[in-house]
């Protein structure tokens, strides 16, 4: 098969939604809303939302009488976030910045944030806002992975990236990466005056149907996207073969599956 395998129909966003949620960030919904426990009738706001995995769940869990708010910067993600259904509460879609959010203090009961801490420019002053907007009580829930080590099949693609696109898409690739550490984490949480804080590290799968299909829906549903595409057919064909090279042997007929690991952390205002 040729470049065109690269044609992926669908923004970055949609692609995002159809491939990546279900193979890498869905499975990891239910497990954070198990940290805030929403219970019915509260208030819930999920930051940095995505197309709101998160807030979809929270939805269904605080019923017709909560209310649930996804806020996030990127107007992609928001408007297929809001154009999927929900049931439950009613969810509102915000976009703001998690360092400047525009709601009254004490405006939630529950803060969920799933793998959005460890791209916050500023890190303290976001959680400092998610502190602010909760009310005396309520839970922060949030997600971020573990090192890139402890994720086999991206640290392949990480390391194919820097050869055949070039080093700034590996470090991209390694982004997601970047808070791995138990008491960096925490040491954050508590700086924002959060008590109660527990960060568990829990172990995950990342799945698609082949490697190839990790490698088309990674680089047309997130961030990697432009570089990938500006580097041309030779390089994105030595891009695919390293990294099917390196995971052939975690392909087996029900597709590729490999290991990830992820800190959940909780805390109470």
């Amino acid at each position: 098969m040729g470049d065109e395998q690269w044609q992926v129909t669908g923004s970055a966003a949609e692609v995002y939604e159809r491939e990546l949620v279900p193979a890498i960030f869905g499975p990891w919904a239910p497990r954070v809303a198990a940290v805030a426990a929403p219970v019915a009738g509260e208030r819930v706001l999920d930051a940095a939302c995505g197309t709101g995995v998160v807030a979809r769940l929270a939805a269904e869990q605080v019923g017709p009488d909560g209310r649930v708010v996804g806020l996030d910067l990127n107007p992609g993600m928001l408007a297929v976030a809001s154009g999927l259904p929900v049931t439950g509460a009613p969810v509102g879609w915000v976009r703001a910045s998690a360092v400047r959010m525009p709601f009254p203090d004490r405006s939630f009961e529950v803060v969920c944030c799933q793998l959005g801490l460890q791209y916050f420019p500023d890190r303290p002053a976001a959680l400092a806002e998610m502190a602010r907007v909760l009310a005396p009580g309520g839970r922060l829930a949030a997600m971020v992975w573990r090192s890139i080590d402890h994720s086999p099949g991206f640290a392949a693609l990480a390391e194919a990236l820097d050869r055949h696109i070039g080093p700034e898409a590996g470090a991209t690739m390694r982004a997601p990466f970047a808070l791995g550490d138990d008491a960096a984490l925490r040491d954050l949480i508590e700086g924002a005056g959060l008590r109660d804080v527990r960060v568990d590290r829990e172990a995950g799968a990342v799945r698609f149907g082949s490697v190839r299909e990790l490698v088309i829906a990674q680089g047309a549903g997130s961030p990697l996207a432009g570089p990938i595409r500006a580097a041309g057919p030779a390089a994105r064909a030595g891009l695919l073969a390293e990294v099917e090279a390196a995971l052939g042997s975690r392909q087996g007929p029900s597709g590729l599956s490999f290991p990830i690991e992820a800190l959940l952390v909780g805390g109470r205002r």
